[in-house]
């Protein structure tokens, strides 16, 4: 089979003989379907549960609709598959099933190839779009990454966005291109050997184009609030549209558009007190449909490092979710990297190298102590019995960096040498890494916080923005904050556009020499043992240096010896095994066992001896 489609309750599904279109409305009295350019109602006849459906000829692919609600206002499917006009327009009638796929025998690839590569469609390249990023899966893959992550592109309002205001979540946005253009993205990035993953947000609708409170306000539970308002209602005794609204999702994207998994963004704002809640119940489904067929993989971001969810079956399969992004990590590098202690780096202050250390052999450093930065409100779950790839590390990524006031990258706020020590840990520690676009040649250029909200929204969103940052001593002065960057002025998001280095640019080719060696190195020698490597061992501390060992799947023995610290320190354990890789000065046959500052090296002993 060359063509796939998903089946699901919701908006249209072409026929031989014309659509059917359905729509949940509970809270309506009366539904119409409108075709084209409003010329045409067609009733449509209530059914079980709130249920609104009817089945219409001669609307081929392509044709416009919507859904008048009790005979005013004309609102867009909210499991359309397109919306060529935005949020506020018609949605279009999508043929799921007419793109060609040249690799439709794609099974994906085993979680321990993952190295990912974080990136935002419209300013990976200067085109902006799916076909622009497309260009670029050659080098992609001549890097060494093998997981192309995608941030999220359900359809959101306006041209440019970070993709976290989407309100139509089975819509690609229209500002990268239709949705046979993602499907030929993937369909290339898969002709390369490459896996794609898509960020979705199953936590809240943004503030601009969701309409499902007009006629579905049971959608919603008024009575418990997130960030973005009330929560989504995945509860509740009439919660069960709710619920299979987003379980289709996920297998909409992993089935119809291929994506060999998801990421799913800030789980810890979903407020479900049911059993299974519906993260367990979304994974156990996604396991079902393609669990014997296809590498198919779920990664959570959850603030409350629940590593519940990271459980593994007896076979060593997850029982759940694959991994969880591990902001611990970051944020301790970070810490180490900058010297920063304001916000939640505060949390890290102390002992920054123990806690580094922690997260190299067990996971989370908040495995249910008090934040001191939440007020001294216990966070985490024990993870030291969880295998290492159930942890996704990272340096950065559109949060870390784009979160900032100026959207700086690791690279403008610390030496080389330190970044380059931490570089190397990242990518030949025995955890799935992750990059965010640029990151690999050094780029200046900042990640900012871009969106293009309609005009009685950009007021509070550009205060807001502001707002978010004076408790910081910089930004006390009103006329400080108004140097941080308006993220609905256009200049903001045509700032963050790649410039991608030309040849001649020593010093990008230097970062990007380092990026494919280590990742050379990771596939050759690393990748084929990881699966099953178990929690790592602290053998040895002294302050900011550190020996640690992991015991791979295959039975070899992984040693990093680290010193992460401006001074030079003595006592060093000797290394074992060959080396793979060394910087900073480190040298390995030192007979005095002296490592030098901000050096790293990685050693490996064969599980039968060298």
């Amino acid at each position: 089979m060359s063509r796939f489609a998903h089946h699901m309750p919701f908006g249209t599904e072409l026929d031989a003989n014309g659509t059917r279109f359905r729509l949940w409305a509970p809270d309506a009295q009366n539904v119409e379907l409108v075709i084209g350019e409003g010329k045409k109602a067609v009733p449509m006849r209530a059914t079980d549960e709130g249920w609104r459906e009817t089945h219409v000829g001669d609307t081929p692919p392509g044709t416009f609709y919507q859904f008048r609600i009790d005979g005013g206002l004309c609102v867009p499917d909210p499991a359309s598959r397109f919306q060529p006009k935005d949020v506020h327009g018609p949605s279009e009638v999508i043929d799921p099933s007419s793109y060609l796929w040249k690799t439709p025998d794609w099974a994906g690839r085993p979680w321990q190839d993952a190295v990912f590569y974080e990136l935002h469609p419209g300013t990976f390249s200067r085109q902006g779009t799916y076909a622009g990023a497309a260009d670029k899966l050659d080098y992609l893959a001549d890097l060494g990454v093998t997981a192309v992550e995608l941030m999220p592109v359900s359809d959101f309002p306006g041209h440019h966005n970070w993709g976290y205001d989407g309100v139509a979540p089975y819509a690609p946005d229209s500002a990268y291109g239709r949705p046979e253009d993602l499907k030929a993205f993937i369909d290339a990035a898969h002709g390369r050997n490459l896996m794609v993953f898509l960020d979705v947000v199953y936590n809240h609708f943004g503030p601009e184009g969701n309409y499902l409170h007009v006629y579905a306000e049971r959608f919603f539970d008024r009575e418990r609030q997130t960030p973005w308002g009330a929560a989504i209602s995945f509860d509740r005794p009439d919660s069960r549209t709710v619920r299979d609204y987003f379980i289709h999702n996920a297998l909409y994207w992993l089935e119809e558009y291929r994506f060999d998994g998801l990421r799913l963004d800030a789980v810890h704002a979903i407020d479900d007190r049911s059993e299974p809640d519906i993260l367990e119940e979304l994974a156990e489904t996604v396991h079902d449909r393609f669990g014997r067929n296809r590498h198919v993989h779920l990664v959570l971001e959850n603030d409350s490092n629940q590593a519940r969810y990271l459980e593994r079956q007896e076979s060593g399969l997850p029982r759940h979710y694959t991994a969880q992004w591990n902001d611990d990590i970051h944020h301790v590098f970070h810490s180490l990297l900058t010297g920063e202690t304001r916000g939640y780096y505060a949390d890290y202050a102390e002992d920054t190298p123990g806690r580094l250390a922690r997260c190299l052999t067990t996971g989370f450093a908040y495995q249910g102590e008090a934040s001191a930065f939440r007020g001294g409100e216990t966070r985490g779950e024990p993870s030291g019995h969880l295998p290492t790839d159930a942890f996704v590390n990272f340096l950065q990524n559109h949060d870390q960096v784009g979160n900032r006031a100026f959207g700086d990258r690791l690279a403008a706020l610390t030496s080389p040498e330190a970044l380059q020590a931490a570089t190397a840990i990242l990518l030949l520690a025995p955890f799935p890494p992750l990059l965010f676009m640029g990151q690999e040649w050094g780029a200046a250029q900042p990640f900012l916080f871009f969106c293009d909200l309609g005009d009685e929204l950009k007021d509070a969103v550009r205060e807001g923005r502001r707002k978010e940052f004076s408790g910081f001593p910089e930004f006390r002065n009103e006329e400080a904050r108004k140097r941080i960057p308006d993220p609905t002025a256009g200049l903001t998001f045509t700032s963050c556009i790649l410039d991608w280095p030309g040849p001649g640019d020593r010093k990008a080719e230097e970062w990007l020499s380092l990026h494919r060696t280590l990742l050379d190195i990771r596939s050759r020698e690393l990748t084929p043992r990881l699966s099953g490597t178990q929690a790592g061992q602290l053998t040895w501390r002294d302050g900011g240096a550190m020996a640690i060992a992991w015991r791979l799947g295959d039975g070899s023995l992984l040693t990093l010896i680290a010193n992460l610290s401006d001074r030079s320190a003595d006592g060093v354990p000797a290394s074992t095994g060959r080396p793979l890789f060394t910087t900073g000065g480190f040298n390995p046959e030192d007979a005095d066992r002296t490592i030098p500052p901000w050096s790293v090296g990685v050693f490996l002993e064969d599980a039968m001896g060298e």
